[in-house]
Protein backbone atom coordinates (compact mmCIF):
# COMPACT_ATOMS: atom_id res chain seq x y z
CA UNK A 1 0.00 0.00 0.00
CA UNK A 2 0.64 3.56 -0.59
CA UNK A 3 2.20 5.58 2.24
CA UNK A 4 2.31 8.93 3.79
CA UNK A 5 5.45 10.79 3.47
CA UNK A 6 6.17 11.89 7.24
CA UNK A 7 9.79 12.51 7.09
CA UNK A 8 12.10 14.43 4.75
CA UNK A 9 13.38 11.75 2.13
CA UNK A 10 17.18 11.88 1.98
CA UNK A 11 19.66 10.63 -0.77
CA UNK A 12 20.94 11.84 -4.42
CA UNK A 13 17.35 12.18 -5.88
CA UNK A 14 16.43 14.85 -3.20
CA UNK A 15 19.17 17.06 -5.58
CA UNK A 16 18.20 20.86 -6.07
CA UNK A 17 19.13 22.92 -8.86
CA UNK A 18 21.43 25.08 -7.50
CA UNK A 19 23.90 22.31 -6.77
CA UNK A 20 23.57 21.23 -10.00
CA UNK A 21 23.57 24.14 -11.40
CA UNK A 22 27.61 24.35 -10.23
CA UNK A 23 28.22 20.67 -11.13
CA UNK A 24 29.45 18.11 -14.30
CA UNK A 25 28.58 14.98 -12.78
CA UNK A 26 25.61 14.55 -14.76
CA UNK A 27 26.65 15.01 -18.01
CA UNK A 28 28.24 11.50 -19.31
CA UNK A 29 30.75 12.36 -22.17
CA UNK A 30 30.03 9.54 -25.08
CA UNK A 31 33.56 7.91 -25.27
CA UNK A 32 35.74 7.57 -28.04
CA UNK A 33 35.25 3.98 -28.12
CA UNK A 34 31.86 3.90 -28.37
CA UNK A 35 31.63 6.19 -31.47
CA UNK A 36 32.71 3.04 -34.25
CA UNK A 37 30.35 0.77 -32.33
CA UNK A 38 27.22 2.80 -33.31
CA UNK A 39 28.40 3.04 -36.96
CA UNK A 40 28.95 -0.89 -36.67
CA UNK A 41 25.93 -1.44 -35.22
CA UNK A 42 24.12 0.49 -37.70
CA UNK A 43 26.33 -1.08 -41.00
CA UNK A 44 24.96 -4.18 -39.49
CA UNK A 45 21.55 -3.32 -39.71
CA UNK A 46 22.11 -1.78 -43.50
CA UNK A 47 23.45 -5.58 -44.75
CA UNK A 48 20.45 -7.26 -43.10
CA UNK A 49 17.77 -4.73 -44.35
CA UNK A 50 16.69 -4.08 -40.89
CA UNK A 51 14.95 -0.56 -39.75
CA UNK A 52 13.22 0.52 -36.45
CA UNK A 53 10.88 -1.06 -34.95
CA UNK A 54 11.99 -4.05 -36.46
CA UNK A 55 14.91 -5.03 -34.58
CA UNK A 56 15.61 -6.13 -31.17
CA UNK A 57 18.98 -5.16 -28.66
CA UNK A 58 20.41 -8.17 -30.12
CA UNK A 59 20.67 -6.78 -33.56
CA UNK A 60 22.60 -3.57 -32.25
CA UNK A 61 25.43 -5.15 -30.58
CA UNK A 62 27.13 -2.39 -27.93
CA UNK A 63 29.84 -4.44 -26.49
CA UNK A 64 31.42 -1.34 -24.25
CA UNK A 65 29.07 1.53 -24.72
CA UNK A 66 26.17 -0.86 -23.49
CA UNK A 67 28.46 -0.91 -20.09
CA UNK A 68 27.65 3.03 -20.24
CA UNK A 69 23.92 2.63 -20.62
CA UNK A 70 23.86 0.39 -18.16
CA UNK A 71 25.51 2.55 -15.35
CA UNK A 72 23.43 5.31 -16.51
CA UNK A 73 19.86 2.70 -15.88
CA UNK A 74 21.50 2.39 -12.48
CA UNK A 75 22.07 6.45 -12.14
CA UNK A 76 18.67 6.87 -13.05
CA UNK A 77 16.96 4.48 -10.61
CA UNK A 78 19.21 4.65 -7.84
CA UNK A 79 20.89 8.08 -7.97
CA UNK A 80 19.86 11.79 -9.07
CA UNK A 81 17.16 10.08 -11.48
CA UNK A 82 18.45 12.15 -14.57
CA UNK A 83 21.65 11.65 -16.90
CA UNK A 84 22.91 13.91 -20.18
CA UNK A 85 25.16 11.54 -22.59
CA UNK A 86 26.58 13.85 -24.31
CA UNK A 87 28.20 13.47 -27.97
CA UNK A 88 25.94 11.42 -30.03
CA UNK A 89 27.29 12.45 -33.77
CA UNK A 90 23.67 13.55 -34.77
CA UNK A 91 24.86 15.30 -37.79
CA UNK A 92 26.10 12.21 -39.42
CA UNK A 93 23.37 10.62 -40.20
CA UNK A 94 20.37 10.75 -42.07
CA UNK A 95 16.93 10.73 -40.39
CA UNK A 96 16.62 7.18 -41.09
CA UNK A 97 20.04 6.06 -39.72
CA UNK A 98 18.99 8.31 -36.86
CA UNK A 99 16.31 6.91 -36.04
CA UNK A 100 17.31 3.60 -36.09
CA UNK A 101 20.53 4.67 -33.74
CA UNK A 102 17.95 6.16 -31.01
CA UNK A 103 16.08 2.75 -31.11
CA UNK A 104 19.09 0.81 -30.89
CA UNK A 105 20.01 2.23 -27.43
CA UNK A 106 16.49 2.43 -26.83
CA UNK A 107 16.82 -1.01 -26.83
CA UNK A 108 19.65 -1.27 -24.38
CA UNK A 109 17.91 1.15 -22.14
CA UNK A 110 14.67 -0.85 -21.69
CA UNK A 111 11.31 -1.67 -23.73
CA UNK A 112 9.89 0.80 -25.92
CA UNK A 113 6.15 2.16 -25.11
CA UNK A 114 3.79 3.77 -26.91
CA UNK A 115 3.16 7.52 -26.86
CA UNK A 116 -0.16 8.14 -27.70
CA UNK A 117 -3.13 5.73 -29.23
CA UNK A 118 -2.24 6.50 -32.41
CA UNK A 119 0.82 3.92 -32.16
CA UNK A 120 3.63 6.61 -31.55
CA UNK A 121 6.99 5.10 -30.42
CA UNK A 122 9.64 7.72 -31.76
CA UNK A 123 7.81 11.44 -30.92
CA UNK A 124 9.26 13.90 -33.12
CA UNK A 125 9.02 17.69 -30.82
CA UNK A 126 9.03 20.20 -32.61
CA UNK A 127 6.46 23.14 -33.58
CA UNK A 128 4.48 21.60 -35.74
CA UNK A 129 2.29 24.55 -36.15
CA UNK A 130 5.28 26.07 -38.03
CA UNK A 131 6.10 23.00 -40.20
CA UNK A 132 2.65 21.71 -41.29
CA UNK A 133 0.41 25.03 -40.54
CA UNK A 134 -2.45 25.79 -38.97
CA UNK A 135 -4.88 23.41 -41.10
CA UNK A 136 -3.64 20.36 -40.40
CA UNK A 137 -5.89 18.31 -38.01
CA UNK A 138 -4.26 17.86 -34.32
CA UNK A 139 -3.51 14.83 -32.08
CA UNK A 140 -4.12 14.23 -28.90
CA UNK A 141 -1.32 14.65 -26.58
CA UNK A 142 -0.62 12.26 -23.64
CA UNK A 143 1.09 14.68 -21.58
CA UNK A 144 -1.01 17.57 -22.04
CA UNK A 145 -4.55 15.85 -22.55
CA UNK A 146 -5.18 18.28 -25.16
CA UNK A 147 -3.97 19.09 -28.93
CA UNK A 148 -0.14 18.31 -29.24
CA UNK A 149 -0.03 20.70 -31.85
CA UNK A 150 -1.13 23.77 -29.68
CA UNK A 151 1.00 22.74 -26.57
CA UNK A 152 3.99 20.30 -26.57
CA UNK A 153 4.30 20.79 -30.10
CA UNK A 154 4.24 23.97 -30.56
CA UNK A 155 6.79 26.79 -30.02
CA UNK A 156 5.16 27.44 -26.67
CA UNK A 157 6.38 26.97 -22.61
CA UNK A 158 5.18 23.46 -20.87
CA UNK A 159 4.94 23.56 -17.02
CA UNK A 160 6.31 21.20 -15.03
CA UNK A 161 4.81 17.23 -15.24
CA UNK A 162 6.11 13.87 -15.90
CA UNK A 163 4.89 11.46 -18.76
CA UNK A 164 3.08 8.62 -18.70
CA UNK A 165 6.63 5.92 -18.52
CA UNK A 166 9.04 4.80 -16.01
CA UNK A 167 11.72 6.65 -17.96
CA UNK A 168 11.39 9.29 -21.29
CA UNK A 169 14.27 9.89 -23.07
CA UNK A 170 15.36 13.17 -25.69
CA UNK A 171 17.32 12.96 -28.46
CA UNK A 172 18.70 16.75 -29.21
CA UNK A 173 18.75 16.78 -33.10
CA UNK A 174 18.73 20.38 -33.44
CA UNK A 175 18.37 23.25 -31.00
CA UNK A 176 16.09 26.50 -31.45
CA UNK A 177 17.30 29.89 -32.65
CA UNK A 178 16.60 31.59 -29.23
CA UNK A 179 14.98 29.69 -26.13
CA UNK A 180 13.75 26.35 -25.83
CA UNK A 181 15.67 25.42 -22.58
CA UNK A 182 14.69 22.09 -20.61
CA UNK A 183 13.94 22.59 -16.81
CA UNK A 184 13.81 19.56 -14.47
CA UNK A 185 13.09 19.37 -10.55
CA UNK A 186 13.53 16.84 -8.39
CA UNK A 187 10.28 15.63 -7.47
CA UNK A 188 11.29 14.39 -3.79
CA UNK A 189 12.90 18.02 -3.37
CA UNK A 190 9.66 19.58 -3.93
CA UNK A 191 7.86 16.93 -1.44
CA UNK A 192 10.81 18.02 0.93
CA UNK A 193 10.28 21.37 0.80
CA UNK A 194 6.92 21.31 1.07
CA UNK A 195 6.58 19.10 4.02
CA UNK A 196 8.83 21.83 5.90
CA UNK A 197 6.35 24.37 4.84
CA UNK A 198 3.42 23.38 4.43
CA UNK A 199 2.87 20.23 6.20
CA UNK A 200 -0.81 20.61 5.85
CA UNK A 201 -0.60 20.79 1.81
CA UNK A 202 1.82 18.06 1.92
CA UNK A 203 -1.01 15.94 3.66
CA UNK A 204 -3.11 16.60 0.52
CA UNK A 205 -0.94 15.96 -1.96
CA UNK A 206 -0.70 12.46 -0.64
CA UNK A 207 -3.88 11.92 -0.94
CA UNK A 208 -6.26 11.52 -4.62
CA UNK A 209 -6.48 13.90 -7.50
CA UNK A 210 -8.55 12.99 -9.88
CA UNK A 211 -7.12 13.46 -13.32
CA UNK A 212 -9.39 12.77 -16.66
CA UNK A 213 -7.29 10.33 -19.79
CA UNK A 214 -8.49 13.09 -22.58
CA UNK A 215 -6.99 11.75 -25.22
CA UNK A 216 -5.74 8.77 -23.86
CA UNK A 217 -8.49 6.62 -23.74
CA UNK A 218 -8.69 3.23 -25.74
CA UNK A 219 -10.90 0.30 -25.45
CA UNK A 220 -12.57 0.10 -21.80
CA UNK A 221 -10.10 2.79 -20.07
CA UNK A 222 -11.91 4.84 -17.64
CA UNK A 223 -12.07 8.02 -18.44
CA UNK A 224 -10.81 9.48 -15.29
CA UNK A 225 -8.36 7.99 -12.87
CA UNK A 226 -7.66 9.11 -9.45
CA UNK A 227 -4.26 9.12 -7.61
CA UNK A 228 -1.89 11.09 -5.58
CA UNK A 229 0.20 13.33 -6.82
CA UNK A 230 3.33 11.32 -4.90
CA UNK A 231 3.73 8.00 -2.72
CA UNK A 232 5.85 6.10 -1.08
CA UNK A 233 6.03 1.95 -1.27
CA UNK A 234 8.91 -0.19 0.16
CA UNK A 235 10.73 2.86 0.77
CA UNK A 236 10.59 4.17 -2.86
CA UNK A 237 9.33 7.74 -3.83
CA UNK A 238 6.77 7.93 -7.02
CA UNK A 239 5.42 10.62 -8.29
CA UNK A 240 2.79 11.15 -11.02
CA UNK A 241 1.70 14.50 -12.08
CA UNK A 242 0.23 17.18 -15.03
CA UNK A 243 -1.86 19.53 -14.05
CA UNK A 244 -3.60 20.37 -16.83
CA UNK A 245 -4.90 16.57 -16.65
CA UNK A 246 -6.33 18.06 -13.30
CA UNK A 247 -7.95 20.77 -14.74
CA UNK A 248 -9.01 18.88 -17.73
CA UNK A 249 -11.19 16.39 -15.10
CA UNK A 250 -12.92 18.97 -13.53
CA UNK A 251 -15.00 19.68 -16.44
CA UNK A 252 -16.27 16.53 -16.38
CA UNK A 253 -19.38 16.83 -14.03
CA UNK A 254 -19.18 13.25 -12.74
CA UNK A 255 -15.63 14.46 -11.26
CA UNK A 256 -15.44 15.43 -7.49
CA UNK A 257 -14.75 19.19 -7.32
CA UNK A 258 -11.32 20.30 -5.83
CA UNK A 259 -11.52 21.76 -2.38
CA UNK A 260 -9.75 25.67 -2.35
CA UNK A 261 -7.01 23.99 -0.52
CA UNK A 262 -6.08 20.82 -3.08
CA UNK A 263 -5.74 23.91 -5.38
CA UNK A 264 -3.90 26.28 -3.46
CA UNK A 265 -1.15 22.61 -2.92
CA UNK A 266 -0.88 22.56 -6.65
CA UNK A 267 -0.36 26.30 -6.51
CA UNK A 268 2.55 25.60 -3.82
CA UNK A 269 3.56 22.83 -5.99
CA UNK A 270 3.89 24.80 -8.69
CA UNK A 271 5.89 27.78 -7.24
CA UNK A 272 8.41 25.27 -5.74
CA UNK A 273 8.48 23.71 -8.68
CA UNK A 274 9.87 26.73 -10.55
CA UNK A 275 12.51 27.61 -6.99
CA UNK A 276 14.32 24.22 -6.96
CA UNK A 277 14.29 23.60 -10.70
CA UNK A 278 17.80 23.17 -13.06
CA UNK A 279 17.45 24.95 -16.51
CA UNK A 280 19.91 23.30 -18.84
CA UNK A 281 20.63 24.05 -22.31
CA UNK A 282 20.61 20.97 -24.47
CA UNK A 283 23.39 20.62 -27.19
CA UNK A 284 22.86 18.74 -30.98
CA UNK A 285 24.06 15.02 -29.93
CA UNK A 286 23.25 15.31 -25.99
CA UNK A 287 20.19 12.54 -24.85
CA UNK A 288 18.63 13.79 -21.93
CA UNK A 289 17.12 10.93 -19.61
CA UNK A 290 14.71 11.37 -16.94
CA UNK A 291 13.04 8.52 -14.20
CA UNK A 292 9.47 9.98 -14.18
CA UNK A 293 9.09 8.61 -10.81
CA UNK A 294 11.76 11.40 -9.14
CA UNK A 295 11.55 13.90 -11.79
CA UNK A 296 9.54 16.65 -13.32
CA UNK A 297 10.53 18.50 -16.65
CA UNK A 298 9.10 21.50 -18.51
CA UNK A 299 10.49 23.72 -21.22
CA UNK A 300 10.68 27.39 -21.75
CA UNK A 301 9.14 29.00 -25.27
CA UNK A 302 11.10 29.54 -27.89
CA UNK A 303 11.68 30.72 -31.63
CA UNK A 304 12.83 28.28 -34.80
CA UNK A 305 15.46 29.62 -37.11
CA UNK A 306 14.10 30.24 -40.39
CA UNK A 307 14.45 28.09 -43.79
CA UNK A 308 13.44 24.02 -43.73
CA UNK A 309 15.27 21.69 -41.36
CA UNK A 310 16.82 24.46 -38.88
CA UNK A 311 13.79 24.24 -36.37
CA UNK A 312 14.24 22.69 -33.13
CA UNK A 313 13.64 19.17 -32.82
CA UNK A 314 14.18 16.44 -30.16
CA UNK A 315 13.34 12.82 -30.93
CA UNK A 316 11.47 11.18 -27.44
CA UNK A 317 11.31 7.86 -26.31
CA UNK A 318 9.18 6.58 -23.32
CA UNK A 319 10.62 3.37 -21.82
CA UNK A 320 10.22 0.69 -19.42
CA UNK A 321 13.88 -0.15 -18.07
CA UNK A 322 14.72 -3.53 -16.07
CA UNK A 323 15.52 -1.78 -13.04
CA UNK A 324 12.53 -0.24 -12.79
CA UNK A 325 10.97 0.07 -9.19
CA UNK A 326 7.78 -1.60 -7.26
CA UNK A 327 4.86 0.70 -7.22
CA UNK A 328 2.39 0.94 -5.09
CA UNK A 329 -1.42 -0.71 -4.58
CA UNK A 330 -3.88 0.84 -6.72
CA UNK A 331 -1.17 2.37 -9.78
CA UNK A 332 -2.26 -0.10 -12.04
CA UNK A 333 -5.11 2.19 -13.11
CA UNK A 334 -2.52 4.27 -15.05
CA UNK A 335 0.59 1.79 -15.54
CA UNK A 336 -0.96 -1.60 -16.18
CA UNK A 337 1.14 -3.28 -13.23
CA UNK A 338 2.81 -2.56 -10.58
CA UNK A 339 5.01 -5.22 -10.65
CA UNK A 340 8.77 -3.99 -11.04
CA UNK A 341 11.02 -4.54 -14.19
CA UNK A 342 8.76 -5.40 -16.23
CA UNK A 343 7.08 -3.89 -19.13
CA UNK A 344 4.36 -1.18 -18.25
CA UNK A 345 3.23 2.39 -19.06
CA UNK A 346 2.82 3.86 -22.20
CA UNK A 347 -0.79 4.21 -23.84
CA UNK A 348 -3.12 1.36 -24.49
CA UNK A 349 -3.61 0.68 -28.15
CA UNK A 350 -7.42 0.49 -29.49
CA UNK A 351 -7.43 -3.19 -30.51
Amino acid sequence: MATTIARPIRGPEAWLGRDMASSTEWIRPVSAAALPELDAALGGLRRRGLRWPGFTRDDFPLSTFARELSVALDELERGRGFVVLRGLPVDRYDDGELKNLYWGLGAHLGTARYQNAAGELIGEVRDENRRYGEVREPTMDPVLGRSSRSKARSSGPLRFHTDRCDVVGLLCVRKAKAGGLSKIVSAVAVSNAILESRPDLHALLCQDYHRSRQGEEAGGERVTYALPVWAQHEGRFTTQYSRTFVETAQKLSHVPRLSATQDEALDVHAAVCEELCLTMDLQPGDLQLLNNHVIYHARTAYEDAEGQDSDRLLLRLWLSPPNSRALPQGFDVLWGTTAPGVPRGGIAQPR
